[in-house]
């Protein structure tokens, strides 16, 4: 049953590799958990759509369906919503993991529609995130991201003191996550920030400007406290990481 199972794991992740003490009971659990998330990724068969292996937690609803591309084996956890009201909508790309109870937003609005939200290829995102598509969301591809991950891409202007800033009008700008990223728990990004590629963000940054690549950030708000070696010699180590923030 494990090796079965291993190689059905391997269609979407060809690394994978059971951990040893790994006992059968805990394979017939994953085993059911992942039948039934198939089976309801099949409903999409009854709106014209073909899943792709897709894999649906519980409750996961969609609207704007046809304004959606996905590609093989996406995984949409618990209580997730996609709502891909926009120019472009929204894309994922292939092996692409959304935590239980996140929102993918590109808009809420009719009348002032965001652009899109692009997620690429093996990206990884924890459970609770926020990604709002307003002036543009872009994550690259192996990107992996912890919990309570938030994405806004539009700003509202607040200048004038006599009107309620909801009447101001907004400002977007967009937001661009490189690939290989590696974003912690409960970070913030903020609308008009590029993250380089193969960047670190600490838990708990709240991102307001951009950073190039290679870079290790933290902190309220987010600065940069180190910068990843590519050849000369190793990444600063995870317990430099917490003592500089």
């Amino acid at each position: 049953m494990k090796s079965l199972l291993t190689r059905l794991i391997r269609l979407r992740n060809p690394q994978f590799a059971f951990a040893e003490g790994f006992d059968n009971r805990m394979v017939m659990s994953i085993l059911w958990t992942t039948a039934r998330s198939f089976l309801r990724g099949l409903r999409l068969l009854l709106r014209g759509r073909h899943p792709r292996f897709m894999l649906l937690g519980e409750g996961v609803r969609f609207r704007y369906l046809h304004k959606m591309r996905y590609g093989s084996y996406l995984k949409l956890g618990r209580g997730t919503s996609v709502e891909a009201l926009g120019t472009e909508g929204v894309t994922f790309g292939n092996n692409v993991s959304i935590g239980d109870w996140s929102k993918v937003v590109v808009s809420t609005t009719p009348n002032n529609p965001g652009t899109y939200i692009r997620i690429g290829n093996n990206v990884g995102i924890g459970e609770y995130a926020y990604l709002g598509g307003a002036g543009g969301l872009t994550i690259g591809d192996d990107c992996i991201v912890g919990q309570y991950f938030s994405c806004h891409p539009e700003n509202h202007h607040f200048t004038c003191p006599d009107t309620p800033i909801r009447h101001q009008g907004v400002n977007r700008e967009g937001i661009r996550i490189g690939e290989d990223c590696w974003i912690g728990s409960r970070v913030s990004i903020l609308d008009g920030v590029t993250v380089g590629a193969h960047s670190v963000i600490a838990a708990g940054a709240v991102v307001n400007r951009s950073f190039p690549p290679y870079s290790i950030i933290g902190g309220v708000p987010a600065r940069l406290i180190g910068q990843r070696e590519t050849t000369e010699g190793p990444a600063i180590s995870a317990t430099a990481l917490v003592r500089a923030i």
